[in-house]
């Protein structure tokens, strides 16, 4: 019997620092719903309109963070969001943003599967009042967002990733991040032929800065896509936002350059867009407007004989004449509570006859590779939990 409680005593002192530093973890379970019902109108070049119904899951999620104090200011930090397809059911474990790392005064390293610096531009100007989510995302036109990596897109989520954010310095912050995408054996989602033998390497470099301080938030990012979509072809973004906070109104506005190599030189496009947030009673109206310029650069022409969209276009940036868009956003917001809110909104492209851009989350299918024009109306409901 002594030993007995000989071994109890020890047991309990030996589990005791295991104990003390469990306390020190914070460790929360998160996520959120997010559905919406949506009726979207497909005008295709030949002026055949079409309607379609849909119930779509935008970004649902389901997540667990944590921090774990190490001493001396130095926290652990970690990471798992997955997928969660509410609409049919379902989801993806992991596949959102998913990481582990360090953070201290000197700013937060982490390492895994998330979104890149220039992904941090999109909430400066975009619908965030609608969670910069659903058939409504700004990021349609602006960073050709409903692209994967491989065919030319900016705006996605970036596996094998090293980040680095800075600490807050009187509202300025900086970022860094770099993803290796290895064609040789495929990681990262890319894969090229004859890797064998040329056993080609692939990587996403971006970076940005940002100010957020009182009424003023603005920002610069560069994302630079390094033979991503093929040997040789280099394709970069460059963004500059930024809002003023009026108060009952917010005023908000995005310049972008797209470029990108393609077989016969390169192609490159301007985007220019404007928004607005009003404060109606305790809900929120969010209106834009943006507009794609004629794509130009060295690439052959697509209006010419002989020139395909294969040699002269990437997605719906072309080089040409009516190669340009139009788009505009109307919503509005509802808090039922601090948990519940319900939306209705309004989408609209139109595309040029030469232009191809389509909506980034729940793109139209079956539809023309130019000239389309896309319009979706959205009735939504979310919940946080």
């Amino acid at each position: 019997m002594n030993k007995k409680l000989v071994a109890v005593a020890v047991a309990g002192v030996l589990a005791a620092p295991l104990a003390a530093q469990a306390q020190t973890a914070n460790v929360t379970l998160y996520g959120r719903l997010n559905l919406t019902a949506e009726v979207v109108n497909a005008e295709q070049a030949d002026g055949t309109k079409g309607n379609y119904y849909q119930v779509s899951s935008n970004s649902s999620r389901l997540g667990v963070r944590g921090t774990e104090s190490l001493g001396g200011g130095l926290n652990a930090i970690f990471q798992i969001e997955s997928n969660v397809s509410a609409d049919t059911g379902g989801g993806l474990l992991g596949t959102r943003e998913t990481f582990v790392g360090l953070q201290g005064s000197w700013g937060t390293a982490k390492i895994g599967n998330f979104l890149a610096p220039l992904d941090d531009i999109h909430p400066i100007f975009g619908n965030v009042p609608t969670l910069t989510t659903s058939l409504l995302s700004t990021a349609s036109v602006w960073a050709q967002g409903g692209l994967s990596k491989t065919s030319g897109g900016f705006d996605a989520r970036l596996g094998n990733s090293v980040r680095y954010d800075s600490p807050n310095i009187s509202g300025f912050t900086g970022s860094a991040q770099i993803s290796q995408l290895d064609a040789s054996t495929g990681q990262g989602g890319v894969t090229y032929g004859n890797v064998d033998t040329q056993r080609r390497h692939a990587y996403v470099l971006s970076m940005g800065g940002f100010y957020n301080n009182g009424p003023i938030q603005a920002g610069i990012a560069y994302e630079a896509n390094n033979k991503v979509r093929g040997p040789n072809l280099n394709d970069y973004d460059f963004s500059v936002a930024g809002a003023y906070n009026f108060g009952v109104f917010r005023l908000g506005g995005i310049y972008e350059r797209l470029q990108y190599d393609v077989p016969t030189g390169n192609v490159h496009r301007d985007y220019f867009g404007i928004s607005g947030t009003f404060n109606l009673g305790p809900g929120q109206v969010y209106a834009y407007y943006a507009h794609a310029q004629d794509g130009s650069g060295s690439a052959c022409d697509i209006n010419e004989v002989g020139c395909t969209r294969a040699l002269g276009a990437v997605g719906g940036v072309a080089k040409g004449d009516n190669t340009g868009a139009n788009e505009w956003e109307l919503s509005y917001t509802y808090p039922l509570s601090k948990r519940t809110l319900t939306y209705v909104g309004y989408h609209q492209i139109d595309n040029n006859s030469q232009a191809g851009y389509n909506f980034n989350i729940n793109p139209i299918q079956g539809v023309p590779a130019a000239g389309f024009n896309a319009k979706g109306f959205v009735v939504g409901i979310v919940h946080f939990f």
